[in-house]
C-alpha cells in the first residue's frame, strides 16, 4: 500500500477476537505494519469506540492497566486526527452525501483530512471512492 491510510476500529478489536482467527491475525499484521511504517492514521474517535468496546464488551474485557499500556504502546505510536471545526462540517457533508451514518462519515472525514488515500474498514461499502479516498476492506485478501 502507497501514501497514508486511515485504521478503523474493527481492525484494532479484531485484534483481540479469538472467535475470528484469520481477522485477527490480519488485523494483527496490519497494526504491526503501522506501527513499522510510520503512514498510519487513526483519530480520536478511534481510540474512544475501542476503549469503550474493550473496557466493557470483551469476552475478557480489558482491565484500566491494560488499556492504557495499549494506549501508549500503540495508539500513541500512530498518527492521530483530532476533531476540529472542518473535521465536522466535513463529516456532516459526507453524511449527506453518502447516507452513511454521522459517526461513520467522521471517519472518512478524519481520513480525507489526513491525505490518507485508503482507509482500512470492514464496515463501508469495499472499493468506494470518496474524493480521493478508497475504502478497503482488509478481511476481504485474506
Amino acid at each position: 500500500m502507497k501514501g497514508n491510510y486511515f485504521i478503523d476500529t474493527n481492525i484494532f478489536v479484531y485484534s483481540f477476537d479469538f472467535d475470528e482467527l484469520e481477522k485477527r491475525k490480519k488485523a494483527k499484521e496490519i497494526i504491526k505494519n503501522a506501527l513499522a511504517d510510520g503512514r498510519a492514521y487513526i483519530s480520536f474517535q478511534v481510540i474512544q469506540e475501542f476503549f469503550n468496546v474493550a473496557t466493557k464488551k470483551f469476552n475478557l474485557p480489558l482491565n484500566i492497566h491494560t488499556a492504557k499500556e495499549y494506549l501508549e504502546k500503540v495508539f500513541m505510536q500512530l498518527n492521530i486526527v483530532y476533531p476540529c471545526y472542518d473535521f465536522i462540517s466535513t463529516g456532516l457533508d459526507i453524511s449527506t452525501t453518502t447516507k452513511y451514518s454521522f459517526y461513520d462519515s467522521l471517519i472518512i472525514s478524519s481520513a480525507l483530512k489526513s491525505s490518507c488515500a485508503v482507509l482500512l474498514t470492514e464496515d463501508l461499502q469495499h472499493g468506494q471512492k470518496i474524493q480521493n479516498l478508497r475504502i478497503e476492506n482488509p478481511f476481504l485478501h485474506s
